[in-house]
């Protein structure tokens, strides 16, 4: 059986010791100067390096001295805090830098301040003239590698979402519905949250500045019972009716209240999906209904589609003229009927 290999593992050599800084205020003009102090962990050589006035703080830098083993690389930190040379106060926070190096020595990216002159003078730390800090040097160890068995056992594949269905029974459930809809002597309970999530229309409605106006009951006028449940299933699942038979005439009529009541709400998903199942069904008796459908929704590309097909021959156009939606088309959008002249006279020139 393969093996495969894990992470390394690390351990870590520690070291303390307590430096004494004798005589503190005679290294106000000390500057950038710095206190040395020798170490060695794990076998490398260290260099602490203490600047009693750095930047008017008291501050300590990590050196590594020497080479790395190998091509390894040596990660270490410096701790250090304050500590009571009489043992009545306790140590001050540990504060720490970390270095990583590799090859011939190094440094740590940026030197550790460890308190300010002015707190430390106003803190019992200070006595006599001196100070004593307690240094810690942590240098990690890399271990050899570990290796496991393999696992064979595989990982299951990850289901698709289901969170349609989860809504659709919350719509099936009604349960913690807050809002009734009424729909041509129909009710239908919901969920304004959900609803204002979907709809802009909506979510003025129920969470805008008019929100104090809105009961739990909401009428819906100019819509059928049966438009709206199809509404509602889309608004919880994102799931259209099934336009599957595209010369279905119930799901014709059905796409073309679906289309009218998205454009309301601002559902643009299922105005899209409307769309392509009416640009995919039009004929003699759909084509001058679905054009004045398209201009009174804004409908430009399934607009143009009515108008290529009623143009397309003379016997079509005759047959559409004949038709009840071209008289409501008439009178509904007058205006879509000098595109219909423009579309002969370019099918013409062709």
């Amino acid at each position: 059986m393969e093996t495969a290999c894990a992470a390394s593992l690390t351990d870590a050599a520690r070291l303390v010791q307590l430096l004494k800084i004798d005589g503190y205020y005679a290294t106000n003009a000390m500057d950038t100067t710095s206190l040395k102090s020798r170490w060695t962990v794990d076998g490398y050589e260290w260099e602490t390096r203490i600047y009693p006035n750095y930047d008017s703080s008291i501050a300590l830098e990590l050196v590594f001295l020497g080479q790395t083993r190998s091509d390894e690389h040596v990660r270490a930190s410096l701790g250090c805090r304050l500590v009571d040379s009489r043992g009545i106060l306790k140590p001050s926070p540990v504060k720490s830098a970390s270095i990583k190096t590799g090859g011939y020595g190094g440094t740590c990216k940026s030197k550790l301040s460890l308190v300010t002159r002015r707190d430390l003078e106003a803190s019992g730390y200070l006595r006599d003239d001196a100070l004593i800090l307690e240094c810690t040097i942590t240098v990690l160890k890399v271990l050899p590698l570990q290796t496991f068995p393999a696992k064979e056992t595989p990982i299951p594949a990850v289901p698709s979402s289901n969170l349609h269905a989860h809504f659709g029974e919350l719509m099936q459930s009604g349960a913690g519905a807050d809002v009734t809809f009424l729909v041509a002597g129909e009710s239908f309970t919901a969920h304004k949250a959900v609803f204002a999530a979907r709809s802009p229309v909506f979510m003025a409605e129920f969470f805008g500045q008019m929100v104090e106006k809105v009961s739990e009951h909401v009428q819906i006028n100019d819509m059928e019972a049966s438009v709206f449940k199809e509404l509602l299933q889309f608004i919880y699942t994102d799931t259209p009716p099934d336009f599957d038979q595209p010369q279905n005439e119930a799901a014709t009529v059905m796409a073309q209240h679906l289309l009218a009541a998205a454009d309301r709400y601002g559902l643009d998903r299922l105005k899209m999906i409307c769309e392509g199942k009416l640009a995919g069904g039009i004929d003699v008796d759909t084509a001058a209904a679905t054009l004045a459908l398209a201009e009174q929704h804004g409908c430009e590309q399934l607009k143009d589609r009515c108008i290529e097909f009623i143009v397309s021959t003379p016997e079509g156009l005759d047959a559409v003229l004949a038709t009840e939606g071209y008289k409501h088309l008439e009178t509904s959008c007058p205006s879509v009927l000098t595109d219909l002249v423009r579309g002969r006279k370019k099918l013409k020139r062709t």
